[in-house]
């Protein structure tokens, strides 16, 4: 009834435990808070990818990805969103004000590295902030990947509710109404399915077939509305997990074929 404390998530690997060269980045968004970045160049490179981790986790939960990327000739800037891992605060918007931090991380990518094309990868609210991004920050990548984002944010706090076993509705309302009160946002207007015709660049959505908190028929309303050149990859065996880790070779297979594509390198 008062809410779940979940701890701020920390970062207790890095890529030196991958054997992959990187650097630390402080981004500032204000005179008291920064995100943090690990960059991990590649020599020579064919681009730079952008990495933005999901809902209660941190950048180190990137580092595989980054990984495969890293072997497919990419660099990559992967990024703690404010309130997790190396960067300041303690608290989440679930990708509203993330957004932001995608376009500050975006702006400094362009000014640090502004020859290399540059992709954006999400997962889950990842993927969520950067369709915000696009849409209300006028960020313009040279492409997205994008991993489980969810449609409407109602949506998908019922489908946590009846994960728990427990009646969503009138719980979920509630729940939202209640996180627009502390945070100071109207958390029903965040759907990602209205962002999704803003999202004109090439754009490949991955999602898993067996994923209980975004449904196929939620990730197909999204791709409908995508309106640049797409691609829709079913991930079999997996849910709402780091596509990656479940299935390595399909992932980097399908992520190499739409860079070789669309990155504009």
């Amino acid at each position: 009834m008062t809410g779940m404390t979940i701890p701020k998530a920390r970062n207790t690997h890095s890529p030196r435990d991958l054997d992959l060269p990187f650097e630390t980045h402080s981004i500032s968004l204000t005179h008291d808070t920064a995100i943090e970045a690990w960059h991990i160049p590649a020599q020579p490179a064919h681009g730079i990818v952008a990495m933005f981790h999901s809902y209660a986790a941190s950048k180190e939960s990137l580092l595989h990805p980054a990984k495969a990327l890293h072997d497919l000739g990419y660099s990559t800037l992967l990024v703690d969103f404010r309130g997790a891992g190396g960067s300041t605060g303690y608290d989440t918007t679930l990708g509203v004000r993330e957004a932001d931090d995608v376009a500050a991380a975006v702006n400094y990518i362009q000014r640090q590295w502004p020859q290399q094309p540059l992709v954006l990868y999400g997962v889950s609210m990842g993927s969520t902030a950067i369709l915000r991004a696009v849409a209300h920050a006028q960020v313009q990548p040279s492409a997205v990947m994008l991993e489980s984002p969810f449609d409407r944010l109602i949506q998908t706090t019922r489908h946590r509710f009846e994960a728990m076993g427990l009646p969503s509705f009138p719980a979920a309302e509630l729940l939202l109404f209640w996180g627009s009160v502390q945070q100071g946002m109207n958390a029903f207007t965040h759907n990602p399915v209205a962002y999704a015709p803003n999202v004109t660049c090439p754009a490949l959505l991955l999602y898993g077939a067996h994923d209980q908190r975004v449904t196929e028929q939620e990730t197909q309303t999204i791709f409908a509305r995508l309106a640049g050149p797409k691609t829709l990859v079913r991930i079999p065996n997996a849910g709402h997990e780091l596509l990656q880790l479940s299935a390595p070779e399909l992932w980097t297979e399908e992520v190499a074929a739409f860079l070789a594509q669309h990155s504009g390198r």
